[in-house]
């Protein structure tokens, strides 16, 4: 059955933006848990723009749900891992300038150091996965490196939805649902998990949700846009029913 994994990093952009206590991201991971979230994703950056050190060490102490630390590949990130175990390190790029993170990491281009660092989560019992984009040549490299599991980037897949307004159905959306569909009948052929995730919303879901094998998405910004008028239960649980409901129609 497809999961759900919320990603609470701009409930701490909100608290970040004032310096303060509130809103707390412990107190959002419980409540995204009550509303059907299956995990939780943070991104620790090394700018810590949002998440803080601090927050993902109380979220593995304090929390009942499964954590998906996303990190840079570089050495800080690997130590705190290892040290705070989450159930899964999501490698990602990461540059300083950016709003969000854009593009998928490029296994192709660092397949030997990244297999050094896969190796070393491994060894402190951490499931890796690697955020790539829909490209069948980044999902052979990702199983080089060790990796179990590849989340797809979703990103182009939303901006043309949008672009096409909303039609689900029209050539551009088509060929970067094709993309994602693709990516994930390779990724299963190498025996890896199948996830997705990158801008995705209320409205452009079900299209991904839909595809065979993909185990979970990651989903952020959208539920917690939502949250601010609903609460972060009700938004929750909205987008888990979106999901389910495409997720028992065939593609």
């Amino acid at each position: 059955m497809i999961e759900l994994g919320v990603n609470i990093d701009h409930v701490a952009t909100l608290r970040q933006a004032r310096r303060t206590w509130e809103p707390d991201p412990v107190w959002a991971a419980v409540e995204a848990h009550l509303g059907g979230a299956d995990g939780i994703t943070v991104h620790l950056r090394e700018d810590r723009r949002h998440i803080q050190d601090e927050d993902v060490r109380k979220l593995r102490d304090l929390t009942q749900v499964k954590l998906n630390l996303e990190m840079a590949a570089t050495e800080e990130m690997v130590a705190i891992a290892c040290a705070l175990r989450p159930e899964m390190a999501m490698l990602v790029p990461e540059a300083r300038q950016e709003i969000t993170t854009e593009g998928g990491l490029d296994v192709v281009g660092q397949e030997a150091r990244l297999r050094v660092i896969v190796a070393r989560l491994g060894e402190a019992g951490i499931v890796t996965s690697a955020f790539i984009d829909p490209d069948v040549a980044q999902v052979e490299a990702a199983a080089r490196i060790g990796v179990r599991v590849c989340e797809v980037h979703t990103g182009p897949y939303a901006h043309a939805f949008h672009k096409a307004g909303r039609d689900a159905l029209s050539p551009a959306v088509v060929a970067e649902i094709d993309k994602v569909r693709a990516a994930g009948e390779a990724i299963r052929a190498l025996g890896m998990r199948f996830n997705a995730g990158h801008a995705l919303n209320y409205y452009n879901v079900q299209p991904i949700a839909r595809l065979p094998g993909v185990r979970e998405l990651h989903i952020g910004h959208a539920i917690v846009s939502r949250a601010v008028f609903s609460g972060l239960r009700e938004a929750v649980r909205e987008m888990k029913r979106l999901m389910r409901e495409a997720a028992g129609r065939p593609a």
